[in-house]
Formats: C-alpha cells, sequence, structure tokens
C-alpha cells in the first residue's frame, strides 16, 4: 500500500507521523525498549500535543531479532495469533552507550541511535544488513478514520527479494507490490492461495511479519531502495532473522513458526484422480487403476474428487449411493490392489447437505453480526463456514473424518479455504480480517491432527491448496488451478520455489495442468517435471489424466519417470527428512544451494531436487532448453556424460530425458525397487559416487520409511585413495563410482565385473578403501 507521491510528497488523503528523535529507552526483562518521538524535541514544550511510538526489541531465539511498534496501546487484541516458539531471552545482551542501545542475539545485533535523527541498524557482526532509517517507522492516518503502522527496510545494491508465499508472478519480488490476501486466483494472477508475510534476500537475512491478517509489501516499488511493510491498526511487529546463509535463515524461520512434518513414504509415489467435473463410478475407477497396472505403469494413490459425495450436498461427507452402492467394499478392493485413498473435502457446508441443519442448530457454522449464518451462493447453494474457532465445531467436522479413516480413506484433499468473508463474527471473537488468511490454518489443523490421530506420527498428509504462515506443519500443498500450457507449467515452478523459501517442505502440481486438456507434447514435459518434484499427482477439470489418454508415447514417459522416482526414494526420502529437521525445501531455488554464485540468484525455470540433484524442466514441444550450470564437473542422472559447469547451455531434449545433473562431490543412494515409493531403502542400495575430488569429504545418510537412519555413507579422498565409512544395519549394498575413474582395487568389499564394489551385511561400522585406476 502506498502512502507518499513520489519521493517528496504524501500521498493525498494520509497523514503520517514518523518515528524522528529517540527521546529515551528502558532496558527490562531482556528487552530494549525505545520511544521515539515524532517531531524534534528541541525543548519541553515540544513533548505536548504530540506522538510517541513505543518499539521494543527483543530476541525468541539465537540470531533472530523482533521489533514491535506501537501507537495506542489500548487497543484491545481479538487474535488469531501465529503460534510462534521463542524461550526466556536469556541469550540476549543488550548494551548501552552515549551514541547508541544495542541488543544482540546470536551475531544478530540491532542498534538504535542516540542522536538527533532516529535510526535502526541492523547488523551480522560488523556488517550492516539492513535498517529502518529517518521516518521510516510511522503511523499513518487515512482520511475517514483507517489507521495504519509502516516500516521500511533498506535494501543494498544488488540485493533480491524472494518468498511472501506460493506466488506465480516474476520469482525475484523487486518491484512487485504484495498483499497478503488469500484470494482463489489461479495461477496466472498477482492473486495467490498461500500468502506468507515472510521473505529472504540473497543477503543472507529474512523478515517475518507476524500479522496474520492485510500486510501489504512495497518491494522496490514505492521506493526503490527499500522493502515497505504496513498493517491496518495501532501496532506492527516484525522480526529480522540473520543466516548468514539462506538455508540457515530458512532453518530459523521454521524453528520460530513450526517445522515441516513429514509426510509417509506412500505419498511420494504417483497418484491418480478421477479429475474435478468427470462422469466415475467404480467400474470407471477400476477401469483407470486396472489400465495403469496393464501398462506396468506403478501407481500408489488414487484420488476421489469433489463428485463422491453427491451434487449440491458438498460437504456432507457420505458417498453418493447411487454411483457408489458399496463404498466401504469399493476401499477395501482398492487398497486389496496396494493402493492408499485420499478423498476431496472442503470446509464448506452448503444448505442442501445433511450437516447445514446440524451445525445451524448447534452454533457451529460462521454467523453475521446479526445472529445470522452467513451464507453465499458462490461455489455451493446457500453454503456456509465451519467455525474452527469453535472446539465443539472442530470436534463435530473431526468425527466425521475419523469415520472415513475407519472406512478405509488414508488422505484428505483440502480443498478451498481462501473465500473467506471478513463481514462475519466467530465464536472465540477472534478478528474477522485477520481470520480471512489465519482461518486455513485451523482447517488444516483439524484435518491434519485427525489423520495424525488416527493412523500415526509421520503417516499424515493432506493434499492442502490455501495456507499461511506455520501450514508448513501440515503438508503436502499443491500449486492450485493451473492451465494446460508451457506458460503455466512454467508459472507453477516459480510458484513452488516461492512456497518453498518461505518455509514449505513439501509441494506438487497439476500434471499437464488443470483447466482444459494439454496436447501430448504438453503433457509428456510436465510428466518429467511432476515425478521430479517432491509429490506426483495426475488431476485435471473436465477429462481425464491417464496417460493413454493423450498418445502410446505418455504411457511409456509415465512409467519411465515414475519408475526413475522409486529408484530415488532413498535419496528422496533423506531430503525430506532434512526438510523436517532444518526447514529446506526438497525443491530448492538454485540460490539456496549456491549463494555465492551471482547468475544463481534469478533462475527461476531450474531447480535443485535436494542438494545434489539438478532439475531443469523442458518448456517446448521441440525439446529446446537452455539452463545454468554453476562451476564445477557435473554428471548427466541418466547418460552418464560429465558437463564442466559455470555457463549456461542450450540443448535438445526427447521426452525420455532433460537436463538432470548430479552435482560433483555427491553421494546419490538410489533403491532396488522401482515399483513403489514405500519399500526398504537400505537393502541392495547403489550407492553412487558423483565426481569425488581430491581433499573431499562427503557424507549420506539412508533411512528407512520411519525416517530413522539406517545406514550412513562417510567418503573421503586422497589423490588416488577413497576411504569409505560405512555404519550400517546388516543390509548389503553396492558402491558404484560416477565421473572420476575406476577402482583398481578394493579393500572391505567385492570388486564386481562391472566396477561396481559389493558389500556384504554387517552390524556397525565397515572400512571400505577404494584405489583409483
Amino acid at each position: 500500500m502506498k502512502f507518499t507521491d513520489g519521493n517528496w510528497l504524501i500521498r493525498e488523503g494520509f497523514t503520517l507521523s514518523t518515528a524522528v528523535q529517540a527521546h529515551d529507552f528502558m532496558i527490562a526483562d531482556n528487552k530494549l525498549t525505545a520511544y521515539a518521538s515524532t517531531r524534534p524535541i528541541q525543548g519541553r514544550a515540544n513533548t505536548i500535543n504530540g506522538q510517541l511510538l513505543t518499539i521494543q526489541f527483543h530476541s525468541p531465539l539465537p540470531g533472530v531479532i523482533g521489533v514491535k511498534l506501537v501507537h495506542f496501546a489500548g487497543t484491545v487484541d481479538h487474535g488469531p495469533h501465529f503460534e510462534l516458539a521463542g524461550g526466556s531471552g536469556d541469550h540476549v545482551q543488550i548494551t548501552e552507550n552515549d551514541d547508541y542501545a544495542e541488543l544482540k542475539s546470536g551475531n544478530l545485533s540491532v542498534r538504535v541511535n542516540k542522536g538527533p535523527q532516529w535510526s535502526v541498524d541492523f547488523y551480522r557482526g560488523s556488517e550492516r544488513i539492513t535498517g529502518s532509517a529517518f521516518k521510516s517507522m510511522a503511523h499513518v492516518e487515512e482520511n475517514g478514520g483507517a489507521v495504519y503502522m509502516r516500516e521500511e527496510l533498506d535494501l543494498t545494491v544488488g540485493e533480491w527479494v524472494y518468498g511472501l508465499g506460493e506466488r506465480f508472478t516474476s520469482f525475484v519480488k523487486n518491484g512487485q507490490v504484495v498483499d497478503i490476501w488469500n484470494k482463489d486466483g489461479g495461477t496466472s494472477s498477482e492473486q495467490a492461495y498461500k500468502n506468507i508475510p515472510f521473505y529472504i534476500t540473497n543477503k543472507g537475512y529474512g523478515v517475518f511479519v507476524n500479522d496474520p491478517g492485510a500486510v501489504s509489501f512495497e518491494v522496490a516499488s514505492e521506493k526503490v531502495k527499500k522493502v515497505q511493510f504496513s498493517v491496518p491498526g495501532e501496532s506492527l511487529e516484525y522480526f529480522v532473522i540473520d543466516g548468514p546463509e539462506p538455508k540457515e535463515v530458512l532453518n530459523k524461520y521454521t524453528a520460530l513458526t513450526g517445522k515441516p512434518s513429514l509426510p509417509p513414504a506412500w505419498t511420494f509415489g504417483l497418484w491418480l484422480t478421477t479429475s474435478f467435473t468427470t462422469n466415475y463410478d467404480e467400474a470407471t475407477v477400476n477401469s483407470f487403476v486396472d489400465g495403469m497396472a496393464e501398462r506396468d505403469l506403478p501407481l500408489h494413490v488414487f484420488h476421489f474428487d469433489c463428485f463422491w459425495m453427491r451434487e449440491f450436498h458438498w460437504t456432507d461427507f457420505k458417498w453418493d449411493e447411487r454411483t457408489f452402492p458399496d463404498p466401504e467394499g469399493m476401499l477395501k478392493r482398492l487398497k486389496e490392489k496396494g493402493l492408499k485413498i485420499c478423498v476431496w473435502i472442503n470446509p464448506y457446508i452448503a444448505q442442501r447437505s445433511a450437516l447445514f441443519e446440524e451445525g445451524k442448530k448447534h452454533g457451529y457454522l460462521v454467523k453475521r453480526p446479526n445472529g445470522d449464518v452467513w451464507q453465499w451462493n458462490l461455489w455451493q447453494p446457500g453454503m456456509a463456514l465451519v467455525d474452527f474457532t469453535n472446539p465443539d465445531a472442530c470436534e463435530w467436522f473431526a468425527g466425521y473424518l475419523r469415520d472415513l479413516v475407519d472406512m478405509g480413506v488414508d488422505s484428505f484433499k483440502t480443498d478451498f479455504g481462501e473465500r473467506i468473508p471478513t463481514d462475519v463474527v466467530y465464536h472465540d471473537g477472534s478478528d474477522p480480517v485477520k481470520m480471512h488468511n489465519y482461518y486455513t490454518q485451523l482447517y488444516n489443523k483439524v484435518v491434519f491432527e485427525v489423520l495424525e490421530e488416527k493412523l500415526g506420527k509421520n503417516e499424515a498428509a493432506l493434499f492442502a491448496r490455501s495456507a499461511t504462515a506455520g501450514g508448513q506443519k501440515f503438508p503436502v500443498h499443491w500449486g492450485g488451478d493451473c492451465y494446460a500450457d508451457y506458460e503455466s507449467m512454467a508459472e507453477s515452478l516459480r510458484g513452488g520455489l516461492s512456497l518453498g523459501v518461505s518455509g514449505f517442505g513439501f509441494w506438487s502440481h497439476d500434471i499437464g495442468g488443470f483447466e482444459n486438456t494439454a496436447p501430448a507434447d504438453v503433457f509428456k514435459r510436465w510428466l518429467a517435471f511432476g515425478l521430479l518434484s517432491s509429490h506426483s499427482r495426475l488431476h485435471g477439470s473436465s477429462s481425464y489424466r491417464v496417460p493413454w489418454a493423450y498418445d502410446d508415447e505418455a504411457v511409456d514417459v509415465t512409467r519411465f519417470f515414475t519408475k526413475l522416482k522409486c529408484r530415488l526414494m532413498p535419496y528422496l526420502f533423506d531430503t525430506a527428512v532434512e526438510a523436517t529437521e532444518q526447514g529446506v525445501p526438497t525443491m530448492r531455488a538454485m540460490f539456496l544451494e549456491f549463494p555465492e554464485d551471482p547468475a544463481s540468484e534469478m533462475l527461476d525455470r531450474q531447480y535443485m531436487l535436494g542438494d545434489s540433484v539438478l532439475v531443469a524442466p523442458v518448456f517446448s514441444k521441440e525439446g529446446n532448453v537452455a539452463y545454468y550450470l554453476p562451476e564445477g564437473r557435473w554428471t548427466h542422472l541418466l547418460t552418464g556424460e560429465t558437463i564442466e559447469g559455470g555457463k549456461w547451455r542450450k540443448e535438445n531434449y526427447d521426452f525420455f530425458s532433460l537436463p538432470l545433473f548430479v552435482r560433483p562431490n555427491s553421494i546419490l543412494v538410489m533403491g532396488a525397487n522401482d515399483v513403489k515409493p514405500d519399500y526398504d531403502y537400505a537393502q541392495d542400495a547403489d550407492v553412487r559416487l558423483y565426481q569425488i575430488e581430491d581433499g573431499a569429504q562427503v557424507s549420506r545418510k539412508v533411512r528407512n520409511v520411519k525416517g530413522e537412519t539406517e545406514l550412513g555413507i562417510a567418503v573421503s579422498r586422497e589423490g588416488s585413495t577413497l576411504r569409505i565409512t560405512a555404519d550400517g544395519a546388516g543390509k548389503p549394498f553396492n558402491i558404484s563410482l560416477h565421473g572420476f575413474g575406476q577402482a583398481a582395487s578394493v579393500q572391505g568389499g567385492q570388486l564386481n565385473a562391472d566396477g561396481s564394489i559389493a558389500v556384504g551385511a554387517f552390524s556397525g561400522k565397515v572400512e571400505i578403501q577404494v584405489t583409483l585406476k
């Protein structure tokens, strides 16, 4: 939201009262509080009939500093609030001298100037990383009575801003106006399903605005060397989060707002859906499932979209008896084929749903100020909203979900949650404007906790569309409604990368696009991208997404990349556990892994899948693709070709390949099973060593499906000698060398005819020494 008119003037209709001079300070309870006047104090008379802003500096975690700016402190806070972690602040150091007051947290510090001009500066050690300058902090009044709090933080030369949720606009946010307001806008607009008031920059710090409501960002747009953010009301709180590496920023941000939960291993397999408005019954479903099996296409999850329930009755959690007369038996039969089951739900209750009268009677539905149930006709006729601020309503909603899990449902697609009105009253008195974005958090939490309760920890997974900060605790999320073309494929990737740098670990998208039906070439290119994403789903709007509906080659491409993903699962699941431990996404923007490489800073058509595999989807029918390889000698995963990086490349690929390169000095573990994602990853694993350079030391873990380490591999190289330490759980595996020579002799393992090294079953540690030719 813009408050100024160019560099010199205030926008007509607004009055700004800005921090211009520090008056005094208070230190107590590990907090530093500054009192800033909005006009110079040259004598006692200047303290009368003026404004005083209260700015409190505190630190919930080392390397994280919070700033709370308050104008009127008497405003009632109705909530809701983000659930944030934090301690007593005993790690904080506060000092004061003649020039400034300083609060230090880890290697991050904030200094508040005591001179005649107000300024706040954030330092990493002795390096200033950002700050709030003279007249940046402000209380704003609009003609008509609305009030806002505003802050402006400096950007340096060459500084780029990323994040702010799943945004489909340009990946670098400089020059954009971003309003944090969840909307159902598809993937082809500036609107977003998942708005997160957090950004990260290539200078190795992040900023989180602690407000679930309507935060407005001007990212180098109103003032080109600043990020401005503002909120309605009389107070604003934000946190500056230091890295210094971008991945460490995400680690600290998710320590504050919540780490991603670990989805079960089966969710990483291929999902197939009925699609949205198509006609289907058990026979149709079986034709899909059996058709996949007959074509040797591994399938792991089957999803029933909206019309598993009767039209006009959404949501009543009741199978349409006209189409599914024996739902429990049907689910049992599908599960006997090795499938997991997901069903579509939303938090909206249509008037024809049996749940409407129940909810109305017991007060479980969101109301208007006059006590009426809030209703409208957009989506479902007469639909109402479940009031998830009411614990009884949550339990009521959860009871129906438990019944479905008992019937055989393993997951829920939690659709919608963005079109939330503000002219309503909530059970707990929450501010309806702040509830607009926060509603989805309560909705997804209820569903996720039911699955966790019924199925166990690390066995719960959603397929969620809307989110706010903290939503990463309830994975998985997908990218919403995209068109069936290359442009939407690319915008979907931008959205996924933006969400990943906003603290979310797992992300998916509709392979082939949701709206319309893709040409066969788009579908086949999207298959490679989709099956090299953390989660992979075939879904559409008005047509089925079975591969044979496109052409025979689409069937072969589906088989190829699905089996490849299954074999990659030991590596992918280790990456998934890392996401839960460190807050680093499985699909990583290039600058996360290569923060020192300026060429990586603006890349949005390629990504790192984990720390070792580079993926550059092909966005053209002809197979032409341009991509960038950072420095080092990279090895193509499929062909074994080695290429020197540090430059751009333009190449052409058929439908069975794409730029898919393994980073030098990597251990990539591939499994022995290519038909399912959940198996014993350590048994007969292929431990691949890529371009291990002289002096390098690298390691990798192989987990089981519970996320526990079963095999640890550490490798070091000195000249022509590789020393490999394996700490295992009694299962044999192979070691293979890629791109850097062959083994001449081996101690501690058996050299095979193909040049690989067989390591027998053992418990505990084993030392293997390889001499290279």
